[in-house]
């Protein structure tokens, strides 16, 4: 599964991972490959990225997710790597 993510200045990641947790407005929740296509915004929170054998941790600052034929695109009004 593909995952970019996206603020107005940077792109902050791209690359193949094995799943991503969002903090979506109704509650986080895990992206794993073939998930269903969805858009969603996301509030202030974690954003957790799993690649083989790592995860990296981000903090989002609000924007919207959208999950697409096994690609997934974030884009971020800001964020911070932890």
């Amino acid at each position: 599964m593909n995952l970019e993510i996206l603020t107005p200045d940077k792109k902050v990641f791209e690359g193949e991972v094995k799943s991503v947790t969002v903090p979506g407005t109704m509650g986080s929740f895990e992206i794993l490959n073939n998930h269903a296509a969805i858009i969603s915004t996301l509030e202030d929170g974690k954003l957790i990225v799993r690649t083989s054998g790592k995860e990296e941790v981000y903090i989002v600052k609000g924007g919207v997710v959208e999950v697409l034929n096994n690609k997934v695109m974030v884009l971020a009004e800001g964020i911070i790597q932890r």
